[in-house]
């Protein structure tokens, strides 16, 4: 079955979430307060809507507590971020996702009911500062405040090591959870595996770990 979305905001970041979405197939609601954005989205989106989130009956008149997933992706206006949100959870929906500015904003949309809070700024800002820092890393992604999950290609210090000679796990507190190797992925890799030049090792663990071993790496 497909999963039906609302993405409300089509700022850059929800009009590339709505985007995304409908390119995968899912049926998306577009709203925003400005027609203009809105006119961009009639031939994109499932249904295209100009509408203000903050007024409950309007969200009601839309049938919103019958989608699957909404993702307040409102920008600067902290105030309509808020308010919409918290309209949401009192009609029913089941899963939302907000887009927060700062901290402050995040701890609100918690208070309130938000199942999920997004830093898209803030996020991308640490995975491209990560990608410049080391030539290993190939991407980046942030799991809570001090865990992350890492993509890293294997250099000639990791080259021709067994997981168990690294002994990553006792040594930084890391886990290699899947080596991508060509257009092979091995997922749980067993402790005798061999690291080839060039395999793109997928690690989990806290942030402070996973730089000691990118250091260690460079060394």
């Amino acid at each position: 079955m497909k999963k039906e979305f609302v993405v409300i905001g089509l700022g850059r970041f929800g009009s590339s979430i709505c985007r995304e979405l409908s390119e995968q197939g899912m049926e998306v609601m577009a709203i925003d307060k400005d027609e203009d954005r809105v006119n961009e989205f009639t031939s994109i989106a499932s249904h295209a809507v100009v509408a203000d989130t903050t007024d409950e009956s309007v969200l009601k008149s839309l049938g919103i507590r019958n989608f699957d997933h909404v993702i307040v992706a409102i920008g600067d206006d902290i105030q309509s971020s808020i308010l919409t949100t918290l309209m949401l959870k009192e009609v029913g929906v089941k899963k939302v996702t907000a887009k927060a500015q700062n901290d402050y904003h995040e701890k609100v949309l918690i208070k309130i009911g938000a199942d999920q809070v997004v830093h898209p700024e803030r996020d991308m800002g640490r995975r491209i500062a990560n990608n410049i820092v080391s030539n290993n890393v190939l991407d980046y992604l942030e799991l809570s405040d001090e865990h992350s999950i890492a993509e890293i290609m294997a250099n000639e210090s990791l080259s021709g090591n067994t997981l168990i000679d690294l002994d990553i796990r006792a040594r930084y507190g890391i886990n290699i959870v899947a080596i991508k190797r060509s257009k092979e992925i091995i997922v749980s890799p067993q402790a005798d595996e061999p690291i080839h030049l060039g395999d793109i090792l997928i690690i989990i663990g806290a942030d402070r770990d996973i730089d000691r071993f990118q250091k260690k790496m460079n060394d």
